[in-house]
């Protein structure tokens, strides 16, 4: 257990290392309601309609994309359209509660297995930009660093509570071994 808290931790910094360059070399920075190259076609994260123009995301997410398959995010305490305090009931609104490292990728029994082990235990699907389909194939596995204590008990799913500490989020919103059948 303690290994894998001191990988988690080392992973943690290098994220945190590369969001501060990808901020600093990347023309648009982290934007909600941003469109992902995959595969070379245009997709999207389903959620609510609320970022720029009316574009598609996770509420309280930002991202960039960090190379043909990766993406790295900030989930802020904060709900679809601006609703406060949607994510944490004890976490100021607005906060920025967790760093978010994706991978773009298929689901098979055994990469799922592979992703939980080392944190990616949420998954969320790809929506096409060209006809509103699922990928046919990927998924954009998830890892979450909390940035601090508090308690994640809103979202979409709070019968999925979990108390968060800085590393880690383990707990978070597990569907990583539901198949995924577009």
């Amino acid at each position: 257990m303690f290994e894998r808290k001191k990988i988690s931790t080392i992973i943690g910094l290098a994220l945190l290392f590369s969001i501060i360059f990808i901020g600093q070399v990347s023309a648009g920075g982290f934007e909600h309601g941003v469109v992902f190259l995959v595969d070379g076609e245009e997709y999207y994260m389903a959620g609510a309609p609320d970022g720029p123009g009316g574009a598609i995301d996770i509420p309280g997410h930002t991202w960039v994309q960090a190379g043909p398959d990766q993406v790295t995010g900030k989930h802020y305490n904060t709900g679809p359209f601006g609703a406060p305090q949607w994510w944490s009931s004890d976490a100021p609104d607005g906060s920025l509660l967790f760093i978010v490292h994706g991978i773009f990728d298929t689901w098979t029994p055994e990469k799922a297995e592979a992703y939980a082990s080392q944190g990616y235990v949420h998954y969320h699907e790809l929506v096409s930009v060209q006809d509103g389909s699922l990928h046919p194939t990927k998924v954009v596995w998830l890892k979450h660093f909390a940035r601090s204590f508090f308690s994640f008990d809103g979202g979409p799913h709070p019968e999925l509570a979990f108390e968060a500490s800085p590393g880690v989020a383990f707990e978070f919103i597990p569907n990583w071994s539901m198949p995924y059948s577009p």
